[in-house]
């Protein structure tokens, strides 16, 4: 082939590459919201699996779910055509589409320090996808390895839902989704080991605690982040789950899969620096006008505290 022709090729595939990763952000975002706005309207609290078992009978908060999901199918589109370093970070732009439909939502304008904030959280997390190295490791790691890995995120995750249930506000939306975030990055590792499993061993794998450890913190993650929504502001919950999921997958790459870290010091130091400007930009966002506007209405619905399992 040609070296102008390579070059025109390459040029297509990069832009279809963009764009298709910049429509699974948007519909992420956009999915995210129906979900939110569902949920913080149900009435069915936190914590509570009537809240799921009400949120699945309503058509939009299903439609939101189905946008969500088919994000990630468009993000598959563009990873063939472009590379992972290229489709990691602009999916990430999710939050920089979610601020304003929430504003617009709320007829409320964006805010210079709504933007800094949501612009600091994309640039975090792009920052530290961006020098995450390819993963090579174990494909299905014993259960040695993951118990120390589930036995931490088990208890954090049960220490923020007891902070939740005993605060009330931004609090409870940022406990919540700190758990939400935690099990969702489990979630990644845990469905990683389950199709490695299926494609070696095929439907031998159901004999497996995998699949079923899958399914159980696929509802758990659903339920926390559901509740999320329902406490209060997505233009808080989601940049604080987009922010622990990855970071907890790839922990859980290094510390079950034996994959590495930052291949470098230097690399190292630009993915806890992204970590930290991700953090301060959920501390901006939790100060800005757009998430007080939502909290104020969640407050309004007079959620009930403790869960009723």
């Amino acid at each position: 082939m040609p070296a102008g022709t390579r070059g025109k090729a390459v040029l297509v595939s990069t832009a279809i590459a963009v764009a298709a990763a910049l429509s699974a952000a948007f519909c992420f975002a956009l999915g995210s919201l129906v979900q939110q706005g569902v949920a913080r309207e149900s009435g069915g609290g936190i914590l509570r699996f009537r809240l799921l078992l009400s949120l699945i009978r309503q058509p939009s908060w299903v439609a939101g779910v189905l946008l969500a999901a088919g994000s990630f199918g468009i993000q598959g589109l563009a990873l063939a055509f472009g590379s992972l370093t290229l489709v990691q970070p602009l999916a990430a732009t999710d939050v920089l589409f979610a601020l304003p439909l929430v504003a617009r939502r709320n007829q409320r304008r964006l805010t210079a320090q709504d933007v800094a904030g949501a612009a600091l959280v994309t640039a975090g997390i792009a920052m530290f996808l961006i020098v995450s190295p390819a993963a090579f490791g174990r494909r299905v790691p014993g259960l040695a390895a993951w118990l120390p890995a589930i036995a931490v995120i088990g208890a954090v995750v049960l220490g923020s839902a007891l902070a939740a249930m005993h605060t009330r506000g931004q609090g409870r939306v940022v406990w919540l989704a700190v758990a939400a975030g935690l099990l969702y990055g489990l979630l990644d590792a845990l469905t990683k080991s389950s199709v490695d499993l299926l494609a070696t061993r095929g439907l031998d794998a159901l004999a497996n605690w995998e699949p079923y450890a899958l399914a159980i913190t696929g509802v758990t993650g659903l339920l926390f982040g559901q509740s999320a929504f329902a406490a209060g502001a997505l233009s808080l919950s989601l940049p604080v789950i987009d922010s622990i999921e990855p970071v907890t997958a790839v922990l859980l790459g290094a510390g079950v899969f034996g994959e590495r870290l930052a291949s470098s010091p230097p690399l190292l130091a630009l993915q806890l620096t992204g970590g930290a400007l991700a953090v301060a930009g959920i501390a901006v966002l939790s100060r800005s006008s757009v998430v007080k506007t939502e909290t104020v209405r969640t407050q309004s619905s007079n959620y009930p505290d403790l869960p009723s399992w």
